[in-house]
């Protein structure tokens, strides 16, 4: 075996016929035979080169719309015949198969069909059979045999054939069915959850696959001693933070995307409302506000808790605007992630290289569905997103005293909240803004009493008469188990209470918030965020 591996003969069959006449121009130039089938043959032709249909080589008409054309000996022995052995040289010669060098195949749009709606007839037909097994045939056979599935590593292989007189060596054939493999893999992998989720509406299928694509290696993981990068998924999926632009600022480490994504969920809980902005640090906002703008949602979010906003991630609502930017600046933020920014905002922003700003274009759809994969030692744990939704009419009073309207709406707003910090979570709100928030602690009534700490700490900062959390709503993410975390809330000055209910002191709870003159309102749904 040579380590390079002259290229005489080429079979292309693509799909995506980007760049596909320059690649065979600069193979036809270097003498090599093309063999080429369907539409890749007419636009190779239409290019003005000389092209051997594949029905010539197997000597077997293209048959049943296509879906017969390549699976045939005189190309599958082409490509997986070993050149050294004895045994299989004879085989050739005995059978008249010719050897392929070089295969570039990329694959029926799967994918692209499913994400345009296609109906099921269509979907079955863009699965591609042929090419998939001319892949792994010319992959497993590389030490011979060069395979290109994608158009982005034409180049490369030009490249390579440069420099080695129109050869490959074995590194670049290695590295070519390596890709290719995870090629077919990805694809298998889509094909299958399709049937499996959409076409059967299996919840969770006895085998699920899980790919993803390189986008970028990262600073490191959630230490520097940790390397870490970003893949994206092959198939459909919702555009996000993953796919967002960076418009400036360093590189972009784990926990910046963590922490990113923490908040960017949270402002998408706000899409098509009021301005709204999101500080998140470590994972859990620090101060979240709606206004009738930008700013003032801001000064009202970093009130809450400005000593953590200090190096958080800021997320918003819709196109961040110059005085908000430069609201932002006074502090040091490590992320902006937000739709759009005005030039006067990205001005402000360039001041400070190092922040990141990231624009995402849109805001996803917070109810959305799909799966959260978490790697635990030995296997996987695999749960639907947490999407469920609760609005006014599924609010159950249980207390003699009924919430007013102002109160219904800081519950409602303290629970969107709530649903994004991690448990034990405790959030206080009023008119629209953070009051205090109480995250992740062993019991919740030490989450109440953090959260009514911070507001205090703000009130004495800033010189309030009170905290903000006189008469604000306070919701807790899961039931009150015992009184004293609702009489923490009642101490603090809260006045209405939301939370799941379902405890087996419900009566309890209910008796101590009557007592209290708060107004409570079970919801029935709980969001632990673990």
């Amino acid at each position: 075996m040579s380590d390079t591996v002259q290229i005489r003969r080429a079979l292309l069959s693509v799909s995506d016929k980007t760049g596909l006449a320059e690649l065979g121009k600069v193979l036809a130039d270097r003498g090599v035979e093309l063999v080429s089938t369907g539409g890749t043959a007419k636009a190779l032709r239409d290019a003005g080169l000389t092209v051997k249909d594949i029905s010539e080589v197997t000597d077997f008409p293209e048959m049943m719309d296509g879906r017969v054309k390549t699976l045939h000996p005189k190309v599958h022995g082409g490509l997986l015949a070993v050149r050294d052995n004895a045994e299989h040289a004879k085989a050739m010669e005995d059978h008249a198969i010719g050897a392929i060098d070089l295969v570039v195949v990329n694959l029926y749009p799967f994918e692209a069909t499913v994400a345009k709606g296609a109906d099921r007839d269509t979907i079955i037909e863009n699965i591609d059979i042929g090419g998939p097994s001319m892949v792994r045939s010319a992959a497993k056979n590389h030490a011979y045999v060069t395979i290109v599935t994608d158009p982005v590593d034409y180049e490369g292989l030009m490249v390579e054939l440069e420099a080695t007189d129109g050869a490959t060596t074995l590194a670049f054939r290695k590295l070519m069915a390596a890709r290719a493999f995870a090629q077919t893999a990805a694809y298998d992998s889509m094909i299958s959850q399709w049937f499996a989720i959409a076409d059967q509406g299996q919840e969770f299928p006895e085998m699920l696959a899980v790919n993803g694509r390189l986008s970028t290696t990262l600073r490191y993981g959630e230490n520097p001693h940790q390397k870490a990068a970003l893949y994206t998924p092959v198939g459909p999926y919702t555009k996000g933070l993953a796919q967002a632009e960076q418009i400036q600022g360093k590189e972009l480490s784990y926990n910046n995307y963590n922490d990113a994504d923490a908040a960017f969920e949270l402002a998408a809980e706000f899409k098509g409302q009021k301005p709204s902005v999101v500080i998140v640090k470590h994972a859990n906002p620090c101060g979240v506000a709606q206004g009738d703008t930008l700013l003032g949602a801001w000064n009202d979010a970093l009130a809450c808790d400005d000593v953590s906003a200090f190096g958080g991630i800021v997320a918003v609502n819709q196109t961040l605007d110059g005085p908000t930017a430069e609201a932002i600046c006074q502090i040091f933020t490590e992320v902006v992630v937000a739709p759009d920014a005005d030039e006067d905002a990205r001005a402000f922003f360039a001041k400070k290289k190092n922040l990141r700003l990231l624009l995402t274009g849109e805001l996803p759809d917070p109810r959305r569905g799909g799966l959260n994969v978490k790697p635990i030692t030995g296997g996987l744990l695999v749960q639907g997103r947490d999407n469920g939704a609760i609005g006014f009419d599924d609010l159950k009073v249980v207390t003699e005293r009924a919430p007013t309207d102002a109160e219904l709406a800081d519950c409602l707003f303290a629970w969107t909240v709530a649903r994004h910090v991690k448990s034990n979570a405790i959030v206080y709100a009023k008119d629209g803004a953070t009051a205090g928030i109480g995250a992740g602690q062993m019991n919740r009534r030490d989450s109440s009493r953090i959260a009514a700490m911070k507001a205090a700490e703000a009130a004495e900062k800033f010189g309030w008469d009170k905290p903000r959390t006189h008469g604000s709503a306070v919701a807790s993410d899961a039931f009150f188990p015992f009184a004293d975390g609702l009489l923490a809330a009642a101490e603090a000055g809260a006045s209405a209470i939301i939370q799941p209910g379902g405890s087996i002191r419900d009566d309890e709870v209910i008796a101590a918030a009557n007592e209290a003159g708060l107004a409570m309102v079970f919801t029935g749904m709980r969001h632990f965020r673990h």
